[in-house]
């Protein structure tokens, strides 16, 4: 039999709402993808940030933190100018961080942004241009956003019909800039170089404002590092944006996601999740080493800025603490024989990805003193959200119900959690992984709602798996309501065809004393959420 043991004063940290993130690339406005819906023109099904009514209770459900915006390798390229004043009056532009460039009309910008933001209760997340652009150019987009003062660009957004400033607090210093295939792609030493100086003067226009150093997405394991010349330098790359700008910056922001082949078993997707925290763990290490021997006196963090838990089908074409971002992350199958993610590509999104998604919450959780920031990729439709027609109902896929579940229930504080059991194998990138546990577990607590929630992916296939669950201290004190993402298989989706192949399932058990048996589904998410004294 399984067991998961907790202890209610084993506290990890408290929990950042900010990594229940989003995000969006202004360079999708003309693809099937987030923007199609807020740049549809005057309709009545709409709201005043020209967002679907249907959408918008989809996003609603979420409950997002934060939104990172324009991109994306976009953001390399992006003239923050050419997204301000009249719509009609905006240049059309290449947008060559893509390989044939496409075009951008740029109808879509900061102020439509921020609107869009704010009508949401959403903390904008601005990423500036780092790759061809300068730090003039991001300084002048922090004053534009957040001035007070009687200056020509604080006067331009007055111009343009936003009196007050729009107190932008989280800005991020380029995109993936350690990756070949940015634009400006920038060494290691360029690019702290180039971090301490935008600091400088973003800083010295908004000395309140959050800075997010791009650090990794380059990894020893991404497909561009078997190439010469393209390998990854993620340590040396960290140490000196530490040494040069670690008392000015705020997250460092890593990038990460899964490439497995589609015909790869379904073993290794679920191995990736260990993957992805066994570097948690060294980057963890890493900043404290630098920290100590630099004499840093703030607790450096991570944020993820991007991730993504999706697959791919065949390709048819200070005081303050420096807190960890994880900018992008997640998992995403590869058509056999690609190296990259095609963006013709449309998703195919299973129920083996919202398990995959669930376990890199889970991780966020379990790292909570480090990860206070993380950045869903898929925002919205790039496998969550599918919203073709006004005539249509909104297609919510698998990976939806697994966010907005943690989203509405996960509670303050982190807990350590203590669980063995059932094990299994696998290998990710040519690297084993021998007596994972078949249940990944995280658990959050609630002290003024008394309320503990435990999170359980059960990773086998065909097995369900009893479980004894108890606690060290206190008791369960009545009811528990049990919430279950699953559906038929792991293949399984949920299609304009078949809308509710996967979903959510509640139910409620009744608990008493120190401990219960529950028996968790195959292939299953599940949320345990428990009154306790």
């Amino acid at each position: 039999m399984n067991h998961i043991k907790i202890d209610l004063e084993r506290i990890v940290s408290d929990i950042d709402r900010n990594i229940f993130g989003g995000y969006m690339e202004i360079a999708c406005s003309h693809r099937d993808t987030e923007f199609s819906y807020l740049d549809i023109g005057d309709n009545a099904d709409a709201d005043k940030s020209r967002l679907p009514f249907k959408v918008r209770n989809a996003l609603e459900r979420m409950n997002l933190a934060t939104i990172r915006f324009p991109g994306g390798n976009f953001a390399s390229g992006y003239r923050w100018e050419d997204g301000v004043g009249p719509r009609h009056e905006r240049p059309i532009r290449h947008d060559l961080a893509h390989n044939p460039p496409r075009i951008v009309p740029n109808h879509y910008g900061t102020n439509e942004f921020i609107r869009f933001c704010r009508s949401m209760n959403i903390e904008p997340y601005l990423c500036v241009n780092c790759g061809d652009g300068n730090m003039r150019e991001a300084a002048d987009w922090v004053e534009y956003c957040n001035g007070t003062g009687d200056t020509e660009l604080v006067n331009l957004r007055r111009k343009h019909g936003f009196k007050d400033p729009h107190k932008v607090k989280y800005w991020g210093i380029g995109n993936e800039v350690d990756g070949p295939w940015q634009l400006g792609y920038k060494t290691p030493q360029e690019y702290a170089r180039a971090v301490t100086e935008f600091s400088k003067v973003m800083k010295r226009v908004d000395p309140n404002i959050n800075l997010v150093a791009s650090a990794v997405s380059l990894w020893e394991d991404h497909p561009l590092s078997q190439f010469p010349d393209q390998h990854s330098r993620w340590v040396e790359r960290t140490q000196l944006i530490l040494e040069q700008a670690g008392d000015i910056v705020d997250y460092l922001a890593i990038h990460r996601y899964a490439h497995p082949s589609e015909n790869e078993p379904f073993e290794t997707y679920m191995a990736f999740a260990e993957s992805f925290n066994e570097r948690l763990n060294a980057y963890e290490g890493l900043i404290r080493a630098v920290s100590l021997e630099r004499g840093i006196k703030h607790s450096i963090n991570i944020a993820v800025d991007e991730w993504d838990g999706t697959r791919i089908p065949e390709d048819n074409s200070k005081d303050d603490p420096i807190k960890l971002a994880a900018d992008e992350w997640g998992v995403m199958h590869l058509p056999e024989g690609k190296k990259d993610v095609p963006y013709n590509i449309k998703l195919k999104v299973s129920l083996e990805d919202a398990l995959a998604t669930a376990q890199c919450l889970n991780t966020f959780i379990r790292h909570a003193h480090s990860v206070r920031m993380a950045n869903f990729t898929p925002m919205p439709t790039r496998g969550m959200i599918n919203y073709d027609r006004p005539d249509k109902p909104v297609l919510l896929k698998t990976i939806f119900f697994p966010f907005e579940l943690y989203s509405r229930t996960c509670g303050q504080l982190a807990l350590d959690v203590f669980w063995y059991g059932d094990t299994f194998s696998g290998t990710y990138k040519n690297r084993a992984y021998k007596g994972m546990r078949t249940l990944d577990v995280a658990a959050t607590l609630d002290k003024n709602r008394k309320q503990l929630v435990m999170y359980v992916v059960n990773q086998s296939k065909e097995k369900a798996m009893e479980t004894n669950i108890s606690l060290t201290s206190g008791q369960f004190t009545g009811i528990v309501q049990v919430c279950v993402i699953n559906g038929p298989d792991v293949k399984a989706e949920n299609t304009d065809e078949k809308p509710n192949e996967v979903g959510e399932r509640e139910t409620v058990i009744n608990v008493s004393g120190k401990s219960f048996i529950y028996l968790f589904e195959p292939h299953s998410v599940t949320a345990l959420v428990c009154q306790v004294k």
